[in-house]
């Protein structure tokens, strides 16, 4: 990267034209001036990190992992929810069937009770 003196600013450069070295985007406003003579301006072994070498890929899988645990412990009670409403619907259709029935098994006892009282009066009147 080049930058002008402007770009530099707070490090008090007044040189245009110079490379310098960002470590990282986060170390932006810190430039460092490269030598004139330098070969390699990044050097691979500083910049490729080691496989298990960096603890925030840990904590992130950890993270992941936990995040996994809680979405499939979540989807389970989803489906336990529902479950239970299918179970709930069904057994309120058993309810409601039987209570069609007894309504109907109540019409006829009121018909039988009336026929009865029918004929016991009718017997009554026939006594007198």
């Amino acid at each position: 990267m080049t930058h002008s003196s402007q770009d530099a600013g707070s490090c008090g450069i007044q040189e245009d034209g110079k490379l310098y070295v960002v470590d990282s985007i986060n170390d932006l406003n810190k430039l460092n001036l490269c030598p004139a003579g330098s070969q390699h301006l990044f050097p691979l072994e500083d910049k490729i990190p080691v496989l298990g070498t960096n603890s925030g890929n840990g904590s992130r899988s950890l993270f992941f992992v936990g995040l996994l645990i809680v979405l499939i412990v979540s989807l389970a009670l989803v489906f336990f929810v529902i479950f239970l409403i299918v179970q709930t619907g069904n057994k309120m259709d058993d309810v409601s069937r039987r209570l069609t029935a007894e309504g109907k098994d109540i019409d006829d006892l009121k018909r039988i009770n009336n026929m009865i009282v029918k004929r016991l009066n009718q017997l009554d009147s026939e006594q007198n």
